[in-house]
């Protein structure tokens, strides 16, 4: 199809991605409130180390009990990422902010092993929309960890493992993501590209005769053209 086909299909159908883009403008600015600020939102990460006390009992002749000791760590880091994400541990940690009346819902903290030569390190990372709370919440989340891994560990097939707090929490302002910017333009520019598709499909299952060109491509024999008045 030559350019100026395409450009007679837009000249009359035009109306439809306009008419499409401007119901999902309307429809999404309604929903996402473009116009007004969104909500602070805050968020803290803490590292920790997990480790692993050699075996007392063992026969060094046998095997290091210290290489294992560092192997069993590495294995606990991964399976420790989802127990902190569980519902157990948001339970631990809203217990000990009952006196705030704060509840954690699981999946608020997240866990992330790091990989390289500190593949026992974990880092916790937490995202909530008050700061003075998520500072709070960052503390317990710490204490439960020093205080009761063991417990959690024991959970996981090991005993004997620690928890040691590297870095604190440090709170820090969260600006507005990269999807939260353009969300509304991309489903306006969403609308329209759908609305030109229709266009362009009504005018392919459109069977009325509007120039020569389609008599002449059906082979039927033209007689005569009126010309339109400009």
């Amino acid at each position: 199809m030559e350019l100026i086909a395409y450009w007679e299909v837009l000249r009359r159908r035009w109306w439809l991605p306009l008419l499409l883009a401007g119901l999902v403008a309307a429809f999404s600015a309604v929903q996402l409130r473009p116009w007004q600020t969104p909500p602070p939102r805050y968020s803290a990460s803490m590292r920790m180390l997990v480790g692993v006390m050699p075996a007392a009992e063992a026969d060094v002749a046998a095997y290091d009990p210290r290489y294992y000791a560092w192997l069993t760590s590495e294995y606990l880091v991964d399976d420790f990422t989802e127990v902190v994400r569980s519902d157990l541990f948001a339970r631990a940690v809203s217990a000990r902010l009952a006196d705030r009346s704060l509840q954690v819902p699981a999946g608020t903290i997240q866990g992330s092993a790091a990989t390289g030569k500190q593949h026992r390190i974990i880092t916790l990372s937490f995202t909530w929309g008050n700061a003075e709370e998520l500072a709070a919440i960052a503390a317990a989340a710490a204490a439960e960890l020093s205080e009761n891994a063991p417990r959690y560990f024991q959970q996981l097939g090991t005993e004997g493992a620690g928890v040691t707090l590297l870095d604190p929490p440090a709170v820090g302002l969260v600006g507005p993501g990269l999807r939260d910017k353009l969300e509304w333009p991309l489903r306006i520019a969403l609308g329209l590209a759908v609305g030109l598709g229709l266009a362009f499909l009504l005018d392919y299952l459109d069977s009325s005769v509007r120039d020569r060109r389609t008599l002449e491509e059906l082979g039927l024999p033209l007689l005569g053209e009126i010309p339109k008045h400009r």
